[in-house]
């Protein structure tokens, strides 16, 4: 008999109230579970916690990559990852509240930044030396988005309750009536707290989501309708847009909307109630989603309730391809998904003078124009996660025979080189499981127990650094016992 490893963190407690959180560090596999790796640092530090951070396309396909702080913005040089300020007029602007970041959009050639408290900021790919005030007289907003061929700015500062569209291929064209831009408010659902953008858009308030449809050549510009109601965006930074599927977390749990199909449970029964109970509602700034563009995975970081004060400390990984879910214990201050900046061999001299000492790896420049998942760190440097495989642990659901069972161990369905196992006992669904001394696989392949238990659970352990790339399950050692 094998035991499977089930998904994480389902939300079935025990009857002892605890919730089972069953793989740590790993990512799902359509055969169990793989590594997740460390981050690895390539850029130079910002000077202060960094607040946001984006990579943007040149026409030549060439990476320009930003990064906001608390009073600031910069851009890393191509040649040694050093950051360079380019904020307006190179002075601080008014520091962000304490639970804003810096949100940018890219709109043909042009970078536009905001905060809220900030008039919004461009920056031209093709002739800026530093970003300067959009031009038009725009809103002050703390989000945009491009929906169709409009700029579209929410979360404003004079009105929460309202969406801002430029003119039609004109970021500079704000007064409402001229060239197809205008505003909408909305009467009912709450503050907007994202829009997420693309051919047509959908507008995420407290609890309403709304849906943007260009109807050109008519007086309304965008048909807004109702799409769901009593369920809205969780935290402002929370939204995703992964192809033509939409991901978002909301009082009720996670969900999904692809195409116009209406808003689908994804962590129902999975991870919603684990997540909820876990995730500081205090620290919304530090929910942030990114979709990993190289996988079919999204991730949302977020601050537990035992975490650090200004750092996220976990990941919830998701991939919609598997429909499975696990938790990952990183820790940082903003999360994204990046195309590294390109380099040449010849202006490696300015990153390090020796191949040895650099702090990325090669390999990682030559996909460079590939986007995948990535983070700035607690030290407020910037990186992908390429390092080595973090530590993983993953345990079976928990079984019971009926009766008493002895458990000698088991043999881990796996292709880590080195890894550990235990067993968990316990006599009622009422009491407290407890762990037996892990052992390590032996030549034989097997993890030697000796746990005599009526509810058991066997715990899988890899090391961290281990190379391994699969764990499916376990194969159990067991037999019943007489009864008394």
């Amino acid at each position: 008999m094998m035991l499977a490893f089930p998904e994480y963190a389902p939300d079935i407690a025990d009857l002892n109230g605890a919730f089972t959180k069953t793989a740590i560090n790993v990512v799902p596999r359509g055969d169990g579970y793989g590594p997740f790796k460390a981050h690895a640092v390539y850029s130079s530090a910002l000077p202060e916690v960094c607040r946001g951070f984006f990579y943007a396309r040149k026409t030549d396909g060439s990476i320009i990559v930003f990064a906001g702080t608390s009073s600031r913005l910069y851009v890393m040089s191509n040649t040694d990852f050093s950051w360079l300020d380019v904020s307006k007029g190179g002075a601080a602007y008014t520091t962000l509240a304490s639970a804003s970041q810096w949100q940018f959009a890219q709109f043909g050639n042009l970078v536009v930044a905001v905060p809220a408290n900030v008039l919004p900021q461009v920056y031209d790919l093709s002739s800026s030396s530093a970003f300067a005030d959009l031009g038009g007289s725009p809103p002050q907003a703390g989000g945009v988005a491009v929906v169709g061929r409009f700029l579209v700015l929410f979360n404003l500062l004079s009105n929460p309750y309202r969406v801002h569209w430029s003119g039609l291929n004109a970021t500079t064209t704000w007064t409402p009536g001229t060239n197809s831009s205008d505003f909408q408010d909305l009467p009912d659902g709450g503050p907007v707290r994202g829009v997420a953008g693309g051919e047509f858009g959908y507008i995420f308030q407290e609890s309403t989501i709304r849906r943007m449809i260009y109807v050109p050549g008519s007086p309304l510009i965008f048909q807004i309708e109702r799409v769901a109601e009593d369920k809205g965006l969780l935290a402002p930074y929370a939204l995703i847009r992964a192809g033509e599927r939409i991901f978002f977390p909301s009082a009720q749990g996670f969900h999904v909307i692809m195409g116009s199909s209406l808003p689908t449970p994804i962590g129902k029964e999975k991870f919603d109630r684990t997540f909820l109970a876990d995730y500081d509602a205090g620290s919304s700034h530090l929910l942030i989603g990114s979709a990993d563009p190289s996988e079919t995975r999204v991730y949302w970081a977020y601050k537990s309730v035992s975490g650090s004060v200004g750092l996220f400390d976990k990941l919830l990984a998701y991939d919609y391809a598997l429909n499975r879910a696990t938790t990952i214990q990183v820790s940082g201050e903003y999360l994204s998904s990046l195309a590294r900046p390109g380099v040449t061999l010849e202006s490696l001299d300015a990153v390090s003078s020796s191949l040895d000492a650099l702090t990325f790896s090669l390999d990682d420049v030559s996909v460079a124009a590939l986007a995948r998942l990535s983070a700035v760190n607690s030290v407020h440097r910037l990186g992908f996660f390429s390092a080595d495989n973090l530590e993983a642990t993953i345990d079976t659901a928990e079984q019971s025979g009926g009766r008493r069972v002895r458990v000698k161990g088991f043999r881990p369905i796996t292709d880590a080189e080195a890894c550990f196992g235990s067993i968990s006992g316990r006599e009622t669904l009422q009491a407290a499981a407890s762990f037996s001394t892990e052992q390590p696989v032996n030549a034989r392949g097997f993890c030697p127990a000796n746990v005599s238990t009526r509810l058991a659970r066997a715990r899988v352990r890899i090391p961290a650094a281990t190379a391994w790339t699969y764990a499916t399950g376990i194969d159990p050692i067991f037999a019943q016992e007489g009864g008394r």
